[in-house]
């Protein structure tokens, strides 16, 4: 599905006021006449960000938005009012973190660390605060010295706190800060050590330890090999009917899932998944 992600689309047709696109079988994808700087014609291909006007009209942007689905985003609040906080995430419609969502009071101008959604009751894009309901305290799949991808978020007096490959909890310590750094920022760091409780020491200079295995992703692949290549469990699959057949939680299964995709060594099809 398109919504709240960047995506290559078709242009299908061209109206007054912009262009219709379609990304499979969804249609009907707006792109505003401001959004162009060039004409475009029938069957061109653009990259845009797909997400939902004031009026519920998916709607297409060529800008950059910063955070997109399933992804945790520093956002400063824009504005706050009986709905929720509304969050400049760098696009025309700003994102709203309903009160359901808020851990604490949020207030105009503050930022905060979120994690975006798609709302089960509106299938609208939404932020949420909870961060300990989107990250793993288990099933984690990287090893002391791996190279991560972080998110810094708060500063205490410990160290820095950061979000770790969009999936984990990771600490700083300030003994181990040899340069500037500031919250929101995105930078590379290395595993130094994986707790008990399923957080991430991290430090930012290599440890100088090799490269560890995806161990969820290598699991997926040697069961599809052992099946001829195909797999009949999905990301609908019962979390049972994944832990017995591969000894994974679902939320591990979903996530090498993801990897092997894009490292395009998987098709996912409807009722299965098969070697590409």
């Amino acid at each position: 599905m398109a919504l709240g992600k960047t995506t290559l689309l078709t242009v299908t047709e061209q109206a007054k006021s912009g262009y219709l696109l379609k990304e499979a079988d969804i249609n009907n994808i707006f792109l505003p006449n401001d959004e162009v700087t060039e004409p475009l014609k029938t069957n061109d291909a653009v990259k845009a960000f797909v997400y939902k006007d004031g009026t519920g009209q998916l709607t297409a942007t060529f800008k950059k938005p910063n955070v997109e689905l399933e992804q945790f985003g520093y956002l400063q609040v824009k504005d706050v009012n009986k709905t929720g906080a509304f969050m400049d995430w760098g696009i025309a419609k700003d994102l709203l973190v309903p009160y359901a969502e808020q851990i604490v009071d949020m207030h105009k101008g503050e930022w905060h660390l979120i994690f975006m959604l798609l709302d089960a009751k509106t299938n609208r894009l939404i932020g949420s605060c909870k961060i300990d309901e989107f990250v793993f305290f288990d099933d984690i799949d990287v090893q002391t010295g791996d190279e991560v991808d972080l998110l810094v978020y708060a500063n205490s007096d410990l160290g820095y706190a950061v979000i770790v490959n969009n999936l984990y909890k990771g600490l700083i310590f300030h003994s181990d800060v040899h340069k500037t750094i500031e919250n929101g920022d995105t930078l590379k760091g290395y595993v130094k050590q994986v707790r008990e409780d399923g957080k991430l020491d991290i430090v930012l200079e290599p440890l100088g330890y090799k490269k560890s295995i995806d161990p969820t992703s290598t699991a997926i692949l040697e069961s599809l090999a052992a099946h001829n290549g195909c797999l009949y469990l999905t990301d609908k699959s019962s979390p049972e009917d994944i832990k017995q057949q591969l000894g994974l939680s679902k939320k591990a299964f979903k996530r090498g899932l993801g990897t092997l995709y894009k490292q395009q060594k998987i098709v996912l099809l409807e009722d299965c998944v098969r070697l590409a």
